[in-house]
């Protein structure tokens, strides 16, 4: 560390990184690496990205996929003046995870495997943080960077086994429901047969589009409005049966409404119900919140609060 007074500044970019915090004078900001990284980066994992962008744009369930680089991004910038307030260690271990990043690309294009390359993607994007920044910076990055793992299509093999069984579930709990408010109803695996019409629980309603949304907002939310971290992870958590639960209500509307008009389970109708189940969903996540909220704070022990 200089002395005061002195008019060299410190060899940070030369120290070794130890991993640990950093003090010491502001960062230098490695503004030519970045960009030849950056450059590397986009070339190279260029038909990785343009492959994502198309399942956001034609996979319903990954419409939330656009928002996802902008929410990090944004995460990203407003810890700006704490990431380069602090003195930069490169570490050339991050050299390792760039080049499997790499090989992981030209496995899964060579493969057609479209889950590999984008794991490739996020590996090399962790080693080129790591390399230009260091341990530290690694570390404080790492809430951005696991949300941008939901830009990421689940692989088919595991998406496929989850929608089955989320069809499934939603089916059973809305068979119970509609027999709770006196409709008689017949269940045959995900089909509902009811005294007007069959209802056929297919893919596109096994709610796995508001459960991927959700639980990104979840992460948002708690990273927001509470400045415990673990508050965040607990949210994420409830944010699964919350979504269970909002499409099985969901496809229990739907039952209700087509004894009375069958025009109003289709079209329009049917996706204005689903938005507005989405939006009480929310509201369910935040009352959720509270409540996690009023019971820790009933319950810790004297001083927790402050500690916390």
């Amino acid at each position: 560390m200089s002395t005061i007074g002195s008019s060299i500044p410190p060899p940070a970019a030369t120290t070794p990184d130890d991993g640990g915090e950093h003090t010491g004078s502001a960062a230098r900001i490695p503004w030519v690496e970045i960009a030849w990284f950056g450059a590397l980066f986009v070339i190279l994992f260029g038909t990785v990205w343009l492959s994502m962008m198309k399942d956001w744009r034609e996979d319903e369930s990954m419409g939330h996929g656009f928002f996802v680089p902008l929410i990090a991004g944004w995460l990203t910038y407003q810890n700006r003046d704490e990431i380069f307030g602090k003195a930069i260690n490169p570490s050339l271990w991050g050299l390792v995870p760039v080049m499997i990043g790499f090989v992981l690309m030209i496995v899964g294009i060579l493969g057609a495997d479209f889950f590999i390359p984008r794991v490739g993607l996020m590996a090399s994007l962790c080693g080129i943080i790591w390399t230009l920044g260091g341990t530290w910076t690694l570390r404080r990055l790492w809430f951005p960077l696991f949300i941008l793992l939901f830009m990421i299509r689940i692989p088919l093999f595991i998406y496929s086994q989850v929608t089955f069984k989320l069809q499934l579930l939603a089916s059973m709990m809305a068979e119970a429901s509609l027999g709770l408010v006196g409709i008689p109803v017949l269940r045959d695996g995900n089909i509902l047969e009811l005294p007007s019409q069959k209802l056929n629980v297919v893919e596109a309603c096994s709610g796995i589009r508001s459960l991927m949304t959700l639980s990104l907002l979840s992460l948002i939310y708690g990273y927001y409005m509470d400045e415990k971290k673990w508050m965040r992870w607990v949210l994420f958590v409830l944010s699964i049966p919350l979504a269970i639960v909002a499409n099985a209500s969901r496809i229990t509307i739907t039952g209700i409404l087509c004894e009375f008009r069958k025009d109003l389970a289709e079209g329009f109708y049917h996706s204005l119900e689903g938005y507005v189940i989405f939006l009480v969903t929310i509201v369910g996540l935040v009352t959720v919140h509270q409540l996690v909220n009023r019971f820790y704070h009933h319950y810790q022990t004297p001083g927790a609060g402050s500690a916390a």
